[in-house]
């Protein structure tokens, strides 16, 4: 008898192993998710009890729609987050995580070099119901350039966006904001790019803390608002967590920059 069970402990063992703590399930009971086209590895987080409602809005829009934009419609909540000069290689999983624990669908004017560093991540983006934007190849100042080179920054731009993902921009957005009205109309006569710029500025890119960018766009932010953000900046990402979750308790609801200039075409 006593060989008997010797010989069954270590079997014992095992089960004992195998029902309690020896599983590589983590702490929360979920396994760590690998992300759609990346090998990005991100720990499971419970969902905030706010999340942004599925909204199936058209993205659709005209080309009378008009060539510059700041803002959209004030009579309702949609307002769109746009977050420029990534992809970055640490900063923007953070924030895409953030995005997707809040069903938040948010646009990305990415610079093309950038784009064919981390490709990977802007097809994440894609991947994950987010509008990409073309924000240049280089990230120069508009103002001082040519013609032709305000064409190239845009054409290769467009070029690194499809490469990646296989999706054309429909708006753009010009480095720092500086752009002449008549390259406004250069851009949107030969890519059919409205240029969008902002109706709230955090001014994060100063970095002046987290609390700072969060309370900015908390009391700037009304119906319509494109709120200006760069997932370039580390403190940016950490204030998203609380800054959205006060926009989605004052009742916003998040769109892309596609679909707010679509509600913009519709009730004009």
């Amino acid at each position: 008898m006593r060989l008997r069970l010797l010989i069954l402990a270590p079997a014992l063992a095992l089960v004992v192993c195998f029902s309690s703590s020896c599983s590589s399930i983590d702490s929360e009971g979920e396994k760590p998710s690998t992300m759609a086209n990346t090998g990005y590895r991100s720990p499971y987080q419970a969902w905030p009890s706010a999340r942004n409602p599925t909204l199936s809005l058209s993205s659709q829009f005209p080309k009378s729609i008009g060539i510059t934009h700041s803002r959209g419609l004030g009579h309702q909540p949609y307002i769109a987050m746009t977050f420029d000069d990534g992809p970055h290689a640490s900063n923007t999983p953070r924030l895409l995580d953030i995005l997707r624990q809040r069903n938040i669908k948010a646009t990305f004017y990415v610079i093309g070099k950038n784009v064919d560093n981390y490709p990977h991540l802007t097809r994440r983006i894609v991947a994950e119901g987010h509008e990409i934007g073309n924000h240049t190849y280089t990230h120069r100042n508009l103002k001082k350039l040519s013609d032709a080179q305000v064409l190239s920054e845009m054409a290769r731009a467009r070029i690194s966006i499809v490469n990646a993902t296989g999706v054309q921009p429909r708006t753009m957005r010009p480095p720092y904001g500086a752009i002449y009205q008549r390259q406004r109309e250069l851009i949107m006569n030969r890519f059919g790019y409205p240029t969008i710029m902002w109706a709230v500025d955090p001014r994060d890119w100063q970095r002046p803390g987290v609390s700072v960018v969060k309370n900015r766009i908390l009391t700037k932010t009304t119906n319509g608002s494109i709120v200006l953000a760069h997932d370039l900046h580390a403190p940016t990402v950490a204030a998203m967590p609380a800054t959205l979750d006060g926009l989605l308790a004052k009742g916003f609801k998040f769109v892309t920059v596609s679909q707010l200039l679509s509600q913009k075409a519709r009730y004009e």
